[in-house]
């Protein structure tokens, strides 16, 4: 299993400009936008206010003009068209959005997702058969197609034009010979934004039919915003816009499916968020296509009668819970295979025994608990088809590129794939994907990378906290800050949710914090109550029977670790002072410190052993504060002028302490 996590706690202040502190942001806002690299108001307002401005002219993407001429033809014409998508939730509010755009212009419009477990992803020539006995002459493509090379060959054949409009990673070298290819990756496109979901796609070609982006936008916000935050696109720019104004429409006049799924899932529609779109709603809409009925939620999506939607969300939300158990079955064999081994490579698992539709979010927490890229493969007779996620930044797609040779197929992200293999290909696959990742291995990153460590309990007042909103909607690129605090009393602890989260109260300065962390336990933490911890957590407000209050909600929470800062104090890293600043020695640590200093008393030699030096009841930060300052004025000194391995040594007159430049440093932030 995982060893615990390794955490990097930012250790320097930030810095905002003076033009952004006069700016009238909160103290802890100003923190978050300078860790951003946002140095002006201006700059703030972009981010924060960004407008209509960020939509960018559908018409920039390569194709667009040929996509809308044929889909303007077919209204004119009033042919019978199809659309076709994907089982996840950003096909299927593609297939939605694009649905019920034609069927307002008077089409006949057929949508059409595939089975996943049946059919598997993209275009199949069946589909195509069974299309054209329906007098379909048009088969747009939404969140797919892009590789469909074969496929739109056959549809040629059978009298079908093809648009295809697709977002992920083209093979530039074979682009599908369609009526029209839009897809912001191909080579020589030049729209801005090559971040769109696939729904994101699928609005700027209503958008180009239309001619009025913003009316378009009116009315499919908010199944822009649900298929863009499920399908983990940047929350940045012209997405970042897009989400946003989605989810004002989800709170303010949600659809009559959506309007019943809230309710099913006990979400309030005023307290909506990027965070609980992606990780309440999205997983129920995409339970469905993960077991072979992705209709249903296309279905609830655009249903306009309130029964059939209350049906319809109840029947989805049964769905996500037989997808859990079935997902925690997956995981728990995928567990067994690899006999609690920690794995030095990419992880490459096959059974007879999984359902393909849950795999991917299986690989999922594989890849997070062992931190390496995982694939897990359902094995169908001599084939199968895999579900691949990436871990640290490694490239799946390029991977996958590489060992094509083993594969029958694939596509997909950098950071998400999916494979199609011969069961007599798995160890080649295997061993070739291993010998990839050695030699193209990511750089090494801690697993726990705090943003912000808060060195002031004032910062986490409930204006402060409050105003981190504006960043909102968080995602993808615009994460909400991951927080840290230092060295916490831990003044209590309890379970909640029938023993499965953690509630806790902490004292940091003067100040006592509430905080809850989910599906956690004192007991595995290795932690007691009263001790000093670590804690990194995303604050938020809290409001219960008319109280407004912050809570932590914690990522992690270890036994407080002073090494990082002792080890900066140690090394004359004068900026991380800063968080030192709590540790600043008064003339009673000087005068203990020194008269323990007995005959032979050495400096250890590095900073762990200096740390076991520290004497009881001083905190190790203070204990190094008060050794460097030693050596600054000469009552310790070494060879080569390090602590390490320092003595203590006679001065002349009497030690100026407060007047070393370590000592000014440190009132120096403080003041």
């Amino acid at each position: 299993m995982k060893k615990d996590k390794d955490w990097e706690i930012p250790l320097v202040r930030p810095e905002p400009t003076p033009e952004l502190k006069a700016a009238g942001y909160t103290p802890l806002l100003t923190a978050v936008l300078a860790l951003r690299g946002i140095k002006t108001p201006q700059q703030a307002r972009e981010l924060i206010c960004g407008g209509e401005e960020c939509l960018h002219d559908p018409l920039l993407m390569l194709g667009m003009d040929k996509a809308r001429d044929r889909v303007l033809k077919a209204i004119e014409s009033g042919e019978t068209v199809a659309v076709y998508g994907d089982y996840d939730v950003d096909g299927i509010t593609s297939t939605c959005l694009v649905t019920d755009y034609l069927r307002s212009r008077g089409l006949n419009c057929i949508p059409y997702i595939p089975d996943r477990n049946e059919e598997g992803y993209g275009l199949n020539c069946s589909a195509l058969d069974a299309l054209k006995a329906q007098g379909v002459s048009l088969v747009i493509t939404v969140d797919c197609g892009i590789t469909a090379v074969e496929e739109t060959a056959y549809a040629r054949q059978l009298g079908i034009d093809m648009v295809i409009t697709d977002h992920h990673e083209c093979r530039h070298e074979a682009l599908p010979d369609a009526a029209a290819v839009v897809d912001c990756k191909q080579e020589g496109d030049e729209y801005p934004n090559k971040n769109l979901a696939g729904v994101g796609v699928a609005l700027k070609l209503v958008c180009a039919c239309e001619e009025n982006s913003k009316a378009t936008l009116d009315k499919y916000a908010d199944l822009v915003a649900i298929g863009t935050i499920a399908d983990v696109m940047p929350l940045v720019e012209e997405n970042r816009y897009l989400v946003k104004y989605g989810l004002e429409k989800l709170e303010k006049s949600p659809r009559p499916g959506i309007a019943a799924m809230l309710r099913e899932s006990s979400m309030d529609s005023r307290k909506l968020n990027a965070s609980n779109v992606g990780y309440s709603l999205a997983p129920r809409l995409n339970a469905a296509g993960r077991l072979g009925n992705a209709a249903m939620a296309a279905r609830l999506l655009m249903s306009r009668e309130q029964t059939t939607a209350t049906q319809l969300a109840a029947e989805l939300c049964e769905l996500n819970r037989r997808r859990q158990n079935i997902e925690t079955e997956i995981w728990q064999e995928a567990n067994q295979l690899l006999s609690g081994k920690t794995p030095d490579g990419p992880i490459v698992l096959a059974s007879e025994n999984w359902h393909q539709g849950v795999i991917g979010i299986a690989a999922s927490r594989l890849a997070e608990q062992y931190s390496m890229p995982a694939i897990m493969i359902c094995l169908n007779g001599d084939l199968g088809k895999g579900s691949c996620r990436s871990y640290g930044g490694f490239n799946l797609f390029d991977a996958l590129s590489a060992c094509s040779e083993h594969l029958l197929g694939f596509g997909g992200h950098a950071l998400a794939a999916g494979l199609n293999i011969r069961k007599d290909k798995l160890d080649s696959f295997r061993e070739a994907l291993a010998e990839y990742y050695k030699n193209n291995r990511p750089e090494p990153m801690p697993e726990l990378r705090c943003d912000l460590l808060i060195n002031d309990p004032e910062l986490l007042s409930v204006e402060n906290v409050k105003s981190l909103d504006l960043l909102e909607p968080y995602g993808n690129a615009n994460p909400k800050p991951l927080m840290c605090i230092s060295a916490a009393r831990l003044e209590g602890a309890s379970q909640v949710g029938g023993g499965r989260h953690l509630r806790f109260r902490i004292r940091f300065g003067s100040k006592h914090i509430d905080g809850i962390f989910f599906s956690h336990r004192l007991d595995d933490l290795g932690i007691r109550e009263g001790e000093l911890v670590d804690i990194a957590f995303r604050p938020q407000i809290n409001e219960y029977r008319g109280n407004v209050s912050v809570q932590l909600v914690a990522s992690a929470m270890r036994r407080h670790d002073p090494k990082a800062l002792c080890e900066a104090i140690l090394s004359r890293n004068e900026q991380a002072l800063w968080a030192a600043t709590r540790y600043y020695p008064e003339r009673s640590d000087f005068v203990r410190l020194w008269k323990s200093m007995g005959r032979g008393f050495t400096v250890a030699k590095d900073s762990l052993h200096v740390i076991s030096q520290c004497l009881a009841g001083m905190e190790p930060e203070r204990f190094c504060i008060c050794l460097m300052a030693f050596l600054e004025t000469g009552l310790l000194k070494s060879p080569d002028g390090n602590i390490f391995s320092a003595v203590p040594a006679e001065i002349p007159g009497k030690a100026d302490l407060e007047g070393t430049k370590l000592m000014r440093t440190l009132h120096g932030y403080l003041s």
